[in-house]
């Protein structure tokens, strides 16, 4: 097992002995109900890992449950590390007294109402989903003003669902685009919850065609099933390969993940430069090989900019260009936050969105 594997179990496991450790003290209960909700708290952090294994298989209740419970645990066990440590400064420098910490019912319900008021915000925030316009010009012939609705890291499966999934394509149909790009992650984890709930059904409403490259997600289930999924969808997928529409050409990369995945050189090679060329990318690494290969326009997503604050600090770091709007040379780039996301719905210090791009010529 590598060593970044290690850790990054490792981490979470600290995590929570900490959580826990406080959360013993600072309840102002009998010791039986001081297990009771330790041992629930528990619970919790282990369905994360029931819902990891590719091992176990549980019924779609079951499953939906045993994911949006243990992945939903690992946010709020974040904020309570976050908050617990800051306590404990306050503690170390006498802003706050021990006793807040200990058998307090001040200190508890004062934790647990910002837990509430935390959580419940970063779920309403998740589900406004935010409309972002882009203009994108060029001085390469356009027969007319292309409209691209432009979006990534749907992840749909236990907890984005069908009626989920149903509300945003009635957002896309809206804006009556000529043209809907997706750049990865369609899947969470695996297929059997969309073939399950039919999911593809909800594609084949969209009132435009969709093309999209894959992400690291859809390998985790089984590639084969994610091919099948998008065949019946209706979804042109493109895997180190070029599509054209109208003067539009599109060059959809396998994710970086893929230990064969061709350099956009070969993948130029008989590519019709006269025409706008845009680049699906999943993750936004080496940016500058858009633009070293005279790319008009790329698209990636991955990022979910951290998701929830302050792992967005963490991508920004780790990322050229972990969120937004971003150009090289002559190549513009946009990396999208992602429509949905991975795990517990709460976004806090990001958001959820969708791309509507007009490219257009340059007068």
């Amino acid at each position: 097992m590598k060593w970044g594997m290690i850790i990054f179990m490792l981490l979470p496991l600290l995590g929570n002995v900490y959580v826990l450790w406080h959360v013993w003290r600072i309840l102002p209960l009998p010791s039986w109900a001081k297990v009771v909700v330790v041992s629930l708290m528990v619970f919790a952090f282990l369905l994360l890992f029931v819902g990891f294994s590719r091992h176990i298989h549980l019924s779609m209740p079951l499953a939906t449950a045993v994911y949006e419970i243990g992945t939903s645990w690992l946010f709020i066990l974040l904020y309570l590390f976050m908050t617990f440590l800051l306590l404990d400064i306050g503690r170390c420098v006498h802003l706050i007294p021990a006793t807040f910490l200990k058998n307090s019912w001040a200190g508890t319900l004062t934790v647990a109402g910002a837990m509430l008021i935390i959580f419940i915000y970063g779920n309403i925030h998740y589900h406004h989903k935010v409309r972002q316009p882009l203009t994108l010009t060029t001085e390469k012939t356009l027969a007319r003003q292309m409209k691209v609705v432009m979006l990534s890291d749907l992840h749909l499966g236990y907890h984005n669902r069908r009626a989920e999934l149903a509300r945003w394509v009635d957002m896309l149909n809206e804006e009556k685009a000529d043209l809907i790009l997706v750049a990865g992650d369609i899947i969470d984890k695996n297929s059997q919850p969309l073939e399950e709930q039919e999911m593809e059904k909800e594609f084949l409403r969209l009132n435009a065609p969709v093309v999209a490259c894959l992400g690291n997600h859809e390998y985790y289930g089984g590639e084969s099933n994610a091919l099948l999924f998008y065949k019946k969808a209706d979804i042109t997928l493109l895997r180190d390969s070029v599509i054209t529409v109208g003067d539009l050409c599109i060059i959809g990369r396998e994710d970086r993940s893929h230990p064969k995945r061709k350099t956009l050189q070969e993948l130029l090679k008989d590519v019709d430069r006269t025409k706008y060329l845009i680049v699906l990318d999943h993750q936004p690494f080496q940016l500058e090989e858009a633009e070293q290969n005279g790319i008009d326009f790329q698209l990636s997503g991955h990022t979910h900019h951290g998701q929830v604050w302050p792992i967005s600090w963490i991508t920004d770091r780790v990322y050229e260009c972990a969120f937004g709007e971003w150009q090289r040379g002559n190549t513009r780039y946009y990396v999208t936050s992602g429509m949905g996301l991975w795990g517990g719905k709460f976004r806090i210090g990001t958001r959820s969105e969708y791309v509507v791009a007009e490219i257009t010529r340059d007068r």
